[in-house]
């Protein structure tokens, strides 16, 4: 951070620089410790110095107690704050006895979290590479669906290419199928028989003399004839067929294509993949891993039984070092409890009984205890608080807010040549944008190794995996899948014909008005429906019998012939045509249209195929960052390193040291209220004598 903030200052002056901000992080602890030191060497002084004192009968050491008017008030007054003060030393001792026997259990609970860890790494080691061996099996799963898809491309290209002609050429079919109806071509013969058979015979019985003009339509009759004996159903019926065998067409058309060749390249790929992952000694290296990890646990846990031995001197020291602090507590409670119990209002200084004198007594022992013992309390308090207020505040803490990989990611901040150490490290490469932050967020997260140190950088798998899938010859192989339809035959010549003599009959040229001119010249020389109704309209003037029951019988079918024979049939002769335009349409779409069809087909068809080697590709790439070596353990060695030495240790030090360093900050005034109060139980070797008689308050 300094040399990020401070990057021009160098030689002498970066030095200086790096003093003033240890100086002034440190400031506070410099100040306290230094309190503390002077603690240390003044209070034996001052105890030493107090106690010549007292013994040459100065100082309060003179057995004589001046009687006070309120002197029963000051006694009450010291005796609860000594109380006081000595129950707050007995929760500083028990808080430090806490403390310390906190960091026995938790070193003792300390194993189970090592070998938690050394089992993840374990597991680590062990399922790396069988899900490496995974992934590439997983190309074999890619490689069958599309060796599947080729195998059934008659279906799946076919399919897609007929349902999207199908459009077009099944509506010509089924027209030309329904003309080629049998109830609906001889309904033609028999419109047109009953259509000219009737006008005939009127035309012949007549009183009217019949033009010799009347065309003749047994030439006609006979080519309708001529025509209804092909079987032209059968012909469409094949058209369908033919249309219907796409499928099979395709799949014939591209056997040759997508032969073993494709297979054979397919495995190819397959091999590569399986070559790749195993041109490192991935495996080797976590067997070595394995095996370091199992030696590593045993050399541990050869040495528990020297940790529980030190950790047990350790607990004893600090036992010893609060018995210390518990004797003078001790003291001011028996001393309390003796001075209270023992004193006698009425007693004089140098009357006061023996309990009273020994309550004294024992809160002068209390006060040489504390003499005695304060300067050592406080150097155990000053070398813990000064050993675990900077672990506390230089590592747990930027540990625990991850501050700290900031400080050792700074750029030459570990190795002066090296910008980045951890690449520079593992890969000899320090200009690698890798951190051990980036990595720890990585793992904490729980996504792959491959991710979390970037080993893309290194080995590229996912670049050699789609330059070994999208290889160019399968691409090559792939966009040769071509499809021709142009012998796709809807409907025979022979069909067409038929269709065509069936249009040339000349049964659309018969003059159909010049018959029924003839019958209306036999009545009148109007116009037929005309005279039809004016047939009926004379009908109706008649009486009724059979003239007119005839006539109008005669009107009526005049206007039938005209409505259900003459104008379906001129209607037929247009739909022919349709027909004919409409499958001349469809083999015209088929024979030059369907090329564009077939190639956007085939495109989908290739795409669906590359996309099972996408999906292969994204889901390796997925499983590489994500799932393969998770390197949750790599964290937990962090967090576990984190919650031994900071929460179990540290924490539990810094406690020791409060709650002893709280009951050397109360040993002060334990000590004066101990010897304010001492003078109320202990006995006087004289006291104040008054001639009248009568007390003097001073």
């Amino acid at each position: 951070m300094v040399q990020q903030n401070m990057g021009g200052i160098k030689g002498d002056d970066y030095k200086k620089v790096c003093v003033c901000f240890a100086i002034y992080y440190e400031l506070g602890f410099i100040v306290l410790s230094v309190l503390g030191v002077i603690f240390v060497l003044f209070m034996p002084v001052v105890g030493l110095f107090i106690c010549v004192c007292r013994c040459c009968e100065n100082c309060g050491g003179e057995m004589h107690q001046r009687q006070k008017k309120n002197g029963d008030c000051l006694r009450g007054f010291y005796m609860a704050t000594l109380m006081a003060t000595s129950v707050f030393l007995a929760v500083g001792v028990t808080i430090a006895y806490a403390a310390n026997q906190n960091i026995t259990n938790q070193i003792k609970s300390t194993r189970r979290l090592v070998s938690t860890n050394i089992r993840d790494l374990k597991s680590f080691a062990n399922h790396t590479p069988v899900q490496i061996d995974y992934l590439s099996a997983q190309y074999t799963t890619a490689k069958n669906k599309v060796l599947s898809d080729l195998d059934n491309i008659g279906n799946l290209l076919g399919g897609q290419i007929h349902n999207q002609l199908e459009r077009e050429v099944v509506p010509a079919l089924d027209n030309a199928l329904r003309m080629t109806a049998g109830p609906n071509r001889n309904k033609i013969k028999c419109l047109l028989k009953i259509l000219i058979e009737p006008m005939t015979l009127t035309l012949l019985l007549s009183f009217s003399v019949v033009s010799a003009t009347l065309p003749d339509v047994e030439a006609p009759l006979a080519s309708l004839d001529s025509v209804l004996k092909t079987d032209l159903s059968n012909i469409v019926q094949k058209g369908y067929s033919s249309f219907n065998d796409t499928p099979r067409l395709v799949r014939e058309q591209t056997k040759e294509i997508l032969s073993g060749e494709v297979k054979g390249l397919l495995d190819k790929s397959g091999g590569e993949i399986v070559a790749f992952t195993k041109m490192f000694p991935v495996e080797p290296a976590l067997e070595n891993f394995t095996k370091f990890l199992t030696e590593s646990q045993k050399n541990i846990e050869a040495y528990y039984p020297q940790i529980d031995q030190l950790d047990f001197y350790r607990w004893i020291g600090c036992v010893v070092i609060c018995c210390m602090v518990v004797l003078v507590p001790t003291f001011n409670f028996l001393g309390l409890l003796c001075g209270s119990c023992g004193y006698d209002k009425n007693a004089t200084p140098t009357t006061r009984g023996c309990l009273s004198n020994t309550g004294g007594n024992l809160l002068m022992a209390s006060v040489g205890f504390s003499f005695i013992f304060s300067w050592v309390l406080m150097g155990v308090v000053v070398t813990s608080f000064i050993v675990g207020g900077n672990v506390e505040k230089l590592v747990c803490e930027p540990l625990a807010n991850r501050q700290i990989f900031k400080i050792i990611d700074t750029p030459y901040m570990v190795h002066p040549t090296k910008k980045n150490f951890l690449p520079g490290m593992l890969f000899q490469d320090p200009n690698i944008d890798l951190t051990i932050g980036s990595m720890y967020r990585d793992c904490y997260e729980n996504n792959g190794l491959y991710s979390a140190l970037q080993l893309e950088t290194k080995f590229n798998f996912n670049k050699f995996l789609n330059a070994t899938v999208y290889n160019l010859e399968l691409t090559k192989i792939f966009n040769s899948v071509n499809v021709d339809l142009q012998g796709m035959l809807l409907l025979e010549q022979e069909g067409k014909d038929n269709l065509i003599d069936f249009a040339n009959t000349g049964i659309g040229e018969i003059d159909y008005q010049a018959y029924l001119t003839e019958v209306n010249k036999g009545v009148t020389v109007v116009d037929l429906l005309s005279y039809a109704n004016d047939l009926e309209a004379q009908a109706d003037q008649l009486p009724r019998g059979a003239l007119e029951n005839a006539l109008k019988g005669h009107a009526s079918s005049i206007r039938q012939i005209h409505k259900e024979q003459v104008v379906p049939m001129e209607q037929a002769m247009i739909k022919v045509t349709n027909v004919l335009n409409a499958i001349e349409a469809a083999e015209y779409l088929i024979a030059n249209n369907a090329s564009h069809v077939v190639k956007q087909e085939a495109d989908k068809f290739i795409k669906k195929l590359v996309g099972y080697f996408s999906q292969y590709t994204d889901w390796v790439k997925h499983s590489l960052e994500m799932e393969v070596a998770q390197c949750k353990p790599i964290s937990n060695i962090i967090d576990s390193l984190e919650i031994v030495g900071c929460s179990f240790v540290v924490d539990s030090v810094n406690t020791f040291w409060f709650g002893l360093g709280g009951c050397c900050l109360l040993l002060i005034p334990s000590i004066i209220l101990s010897v304010k109060l001492g003078k109320f139980y202990r006995r006087m070797d004289t006291e104040d004598v008054y001639d009248d008689g009568a007390e003097s308050w001073n």
